[in-house]
């Protein structure tokens, strides 16, 4: 009798365990069944709350197996016992139990190192728990800017309630795309909390680094456990890493001369009285823009890992002072066109107050309503570079604080300085126009004429023109762009200064031939 009643004790108590065991499966694939419908039902959702909930529920849950695989539609949950001995972990989305939308590939590897700080500890626990949930969908992860995710895979990771950061040997995160890749800018981020006003995170690249073993893979390699995604922009082609240094030793030593180059042609500037005062002015401002843009490009260059609300302003007054530098040249090329055109006397009030409000304020205005409308414009823009490998070219990123907004970048750069550079060749070809006019009147080139074309060729450089060579970087154009437009822009400073010289030299020519014209005159009376 007694017998019968421990076997019928057991029977009871393996039912129970049973009963609970399926009963937390269930709880947990209805909480997640539950996130779906939110997600599509409402535009803007925040899932945080469930998110940390559906956490908390895989990290309690009771099973018997080694491993707990559950899943719905768009997201998979895996629970993982670990213990001290643990040597790694490797997952792949063909190993695994058949998962929602398994038509992409996706894999991670987890290294031994991920326990041994909880393993050190005085309470050294016996089991350890690692949690991966796969989000097959951007509903749950939206940021400010609506990024693009590589398959719309958000791939989490998490070791019990600890945080696991700093990690000596990375955490492996793989994604294939059954498409080349070579036309994307992939960066590899993680959502970080807490980043952004109006959502609950933003995607970050901080302690993540982007590779490419294949036109199809991205692999990225991170020291700690988040959830991680890759964002997705169209792209140029990639500049070769071989090219790299070259192109960033003649940027660097381009604007390190030309800073130096508009330093001293404002102290002559300063020094000389003897141009016109509203000339002089605008030559000071446009030096003094260059100057702080050489700069600023100096500093974000040294800037290795840019990242947070550092290189958030760094990249918003590097883009304040490429603005101010286009303005200064649209007024150098307004400017030109009152003194070359003007048939009578033209008095504006207060003209270089007029012009430094514009100059400066303008760009300033800009910049700051972007800064108070979105500030995420700003901050680390990705460059994709290629590199050589034994079984093909991968891409390697590499990361300066910039605007990282394409639409801001096409509107505020590069149609900013597209019609800043227009208005400049159309003064230009007007200004050739009217100098070919004085050369026919005087019937001879003779050296009037030879200067003259020295000083057209010295406006080209004033206005800006050599700033073109930005719309041609596509196709074939792309490599001798990329250097062209490093050299001649980089040096803008320093050829600028060769013109004031040139410019200065002559006039005094002309004052000596006038004075000893003056002295003869006087001696012959």
């Amino acid at each position: 009798m007694d017998c019968c009643r421990a076997l019928f004790f057991c029977l009871c108590l393996l039912t129970s365990q049973g009963t609970t065991e399926g009963s937390t499966e269930n709880k947990i694939l209805g909480l997640m069944q539950k996130m779906e419908k939110k997600a599509m039902g409402r535009r803007h959702y925040s899932p945080d709350g469930e998110v940390r909930l559906l956490e908390q529920e895989l990290l309690n849950a009771s099973f018997h197996e080694h491993t707990l695989n559950l899943h719905t539609k768009t997201i998979q949950s895996l629970v993982f016992k670990l213990r001290c001995n643990f040597t790694g972990l490797s997952l792949n989305s063909g190993t695994l139990e058949q998962g929602p939308q398994a038509q992409a590939w996706h894999a991670m590897h987890f290294p031994a190192e991920l326990t041994w700080d909880a393993c050190s500890a005085p309470a050294r626990p016996k089991e350890l728990r690692l949690i991966c949930i796969y989000f097959f969908t951007t509903s749950f992860f939206q940021d400010d800017n609506n990024s693009s995710l590589l398959n719309n895979y958000v791939l989490g990771a998490q070791l019990d309630q600890r945080r696991v950061s700093n990690l000596r040997e990375m955490v492996n995160i793989s994604f294939w795309h059954n498409q080349s890749l070579e036309d994307y800018t992939l960066t590899c981020v993680f959502w970080k909390e807490g980043a952004s006003k109006r959502r609950w995170g933003a995607w970050s690249p901080e302690g993540c680094r982007t590779e490419q073993p294949s036109p199809s893979q991205v692999l990225c390699r991170c020291n700690h456990l988040t959830y991680f995604a890759v964002l997705m922009q169209l792209s140029p082609a990639p500049v070769p890493a071989e090219l790299l240094v070259p192109l960033e030793y003649i940027s660097l030593v381009g604007c390190s001369v030309s800073a130096v180059a508009s330093l001293l042609t404002i102290g002559l500037h300063l020094h000389t009285r003897q141009q016109n005062d509203s000339i002089r002015g605008i030559h000071v401002n446009l030096h003094t823009s260059v100057l702080l843009l050489n700069v600023t490009f100096l500093l974000s260059a040294a800037l290795a890992m840019p990242s947070g609300a550092a290189c958030r302003a760094l990249a918003a007054f590097l883009h304040y002072t490429l603005l101010s530098c286009l303005t200064w040249m649209a007024i150098e090329g307004f400017n030109l066109y009152l003194l070359l055109g003007r048939v009578y006397n033209i008095y504006i009030h207060r003209y270089m107050l007029k012009l430094c409000a514009l100059g400066w304020g303008v760009p300033a205005f800009l910049v700051l309503l972007l800064l108070i409308i979105k500030s995420s414009v700003y901050g680390p823009y990705v460059i994709p570079v290629t590199h050589s490998q034994e079984n093909g070219t991968g891409i390697q990123n590499v990361s300066m604080c910039w605007v990282r907004s394409p639409v801001v970048h096409s509107i505020l750069v590069m149609g900013y300085g597209g019609l800043t550079i227009l208005f400049n060749l159309v003064v230009l070809a007007w200004a050739l126009r009217v100098l070919r006019r004085l050369r026919v009147r005087k019937k001879g080139p003779g050296p009037r004429a030879c200067r003259d074309s020295v000083t057209v060729l010295g406006l080209t450089v004033l206005l800006g023109t050599t700033w073109a060579l930005a719309f041609f970087s596509f196709g074939v154009f792309l490599l001798p762009q990329l250097f062209l437009f490093s050299i001649f822009n980089s040096l803008y400073g320093f050829f600028f200064f060769l013109w004031f010289c040139s410019q200065r030299y002559h006039s005094e020519v002309e004052a000596k031939a006038e004075m000893e014209a003056l002295s003869s005159s006087q001696t012959m009376h």
